[in-house]
């Protein structure tokens, strides 16, 4: 029994390794933390270790087990050692934070018109916050872009 769980092991990692995963296969590898990891640190690949499931266990619905699909993401609540990694016990890392200035842009057409705000929530890529004027005082809303600006329209 034990031989035949090695075997697979080592089968399941060669097929990662050359990029020969079978559907079977890839479907029993899942990363799970190795530590605890606590809310608001970033998921690493130093943080998780890979396990091969047992032939009669499943992966559950609603959670995350591809390293593609953790790394980089932030904890919203505790991850246990050696448990399954909820899906909703992660976010997107905030490309923009409460409390720190930001730069918005407002376009048209050719016009881009750009000032400094302050962030009055923190969000990520594609989130809709809000931001405050330095110079105005007034309260905008906007789209936060890739590139850690605020965008907003008319």
């Amino acid at each position: 029994m034990m031989i035949g769980r090695l075997l697979r092991a080592v089968a399941v990692s060669t097929a990662l390794v050359t990029g020969t995963a079978g559907a079977s296969l890839a479907e029993d590898v899942v990363f799970i933390p190795s530590r605890a990891i606590y809310p608001g640190e970033t998921v690493t690949a130093s943080l998780l270790r890979q396990v091969v499931l047992k032939p009669d266990r499943r992966i559950p619905p609603a959670v995350s087990y591809r390293l593609e699909d953790l790394e980089g993401k932030v904890a919203r609540r505790t991850l246990l050692p050696k448990r399954y990694i909820p899906t909703s016990s992660l976010r997107e890392a905030y490309l923009v934070e409460q409390g720190a200035p930001v730069r918005v842009v407002y376009e048209a057409g050719s016009l881009e018109i750009s000032a400094t705000a302050i962030c009055l929530e923190s969000g990520s890529a594609g989130d809709f916050v809000r931001v405050r004027n330095v110079d105005s005082g007034k309260i905008l809303s906007g789209v936060v872009a890739n590139d850690g600006t605020v965008r907003v329209g008319a």
